[in-house]
């Protein structure tokens, strides 16, 4: 049995709830209802130790695929599409075990044909109105983005990649909303949040330790020390988890967290 089996079963008991299968809408609408989205909820299935050959896994793959278009774009929602979609996406695939799947391919070249001149990649959608902080990059997406880059043959061999680490360290010291959707660094930025689905200090470090540029930088290594600071026992406590999954073992909130623990032992491997 496995050791996160009632976790499991506990997401998988939401996969109907957003009106069809594996956590979609009728209308095909994946990202619907965080965190039981289809992209969310195959993350955290995954995760928790269901193989990626599992029946469910294999299927939520199929839609995730379904949705993906010739130009490399994936069409999540009806209407129009976004890059944070896009990467979501292609980021799920990628932590799925589908890096090297040849229908990636157009994926990654149109997100390194569309990225920002600053390194981050953004979206022509302004919600918040227009500013000077809007014609940067979002860092959200742009974290996202290597999170899933990391899987594939471009990482530390590419410098669109080391461009984009750099704008999210060059966040670091700025800490002001950015982008279009206004990313910033304040205090909800510096509570450790997991499973890995928001800007945070956790997913921050974690995603820029497998990035060369990024090891060695002094700002990188501030907010490594950061991270550090809040060990408890040599353990990561969850400090801000999705209220939504409050019951669930692998993220309570205030309590050591196994998997997480996993991810931050990822970190200290990558800085040997």
């Amino acid at each position: 049995m496995q050791p996160y089996e009632a976790d499991i079963q506990a997401i998988l008991s939401h996969r109907h709830d957003n009106g069809a299968d594996f956590w979609a809408t009728p209308d095909g609408r994946l990202i619907k209802g965080s965190p039981f989205t289809t992209l969310e909820s195959a993350c955290m299935l995954f995760e928790l130790g269901m193989p990626a050959n599992d029946p469910v896994l294999r299927e939520t793959t199929n839609l995730i695929f379904s949705s993906l278009r010739k130009d490399g774009r994936f069409q999540l929602l009806p209407g129009g599409i976004y890059p944070c979609q896009t990467i979501g996406a292609f980021r799920a695939l990628c932590t799925l075990g589908y890096a090297a799947d040849p229908r990636l391919e157009n994926t990654i070249r149109h997100l390194l044909e569309i990225q920002h001149t600053d390194g981050g990649w953004r979206c022509n959608k302004f919600s918040f109105g227009r500013g000077p902080e809007t014609e940067f990059s979002n860092p959200g997406p742009t974290l996202t983005a290597l999170d899933a880059f990391r899987h594939t043959p471009l990482l530390n061999h590419s410098e669109a990649l080391d461009r984009a680490a750099l704008f999210l360290l060059g966040h670091w010291e700025t800490r002001a909303p950015l982008g279009p959707c206004h990313y910033g660094i304040g205090t909800l930025f510096m509570q450790v949040a997991y499973p890995f689905a928001t800007y945070n200090l956790f997913y921050y470090v974690y995603v820029l330790s497998f990035y060369e540029i990024a090891r060695k930088d002094k700002r990188f290594l501030e907010a490594f020390a950061v991270l550090q600071s809040k060990l408890v026992d040599g353990q990561i406590v969850i400090e801000r988890p999705n209220a939504k999954l409050a019951n669930l073992s692998f993220c309570k909130k205030g309590q050591p967290s196994g998997l997480a623990t996993e991810k931050y032992m990822e970190i200290l491997k990558n800085l040997d």
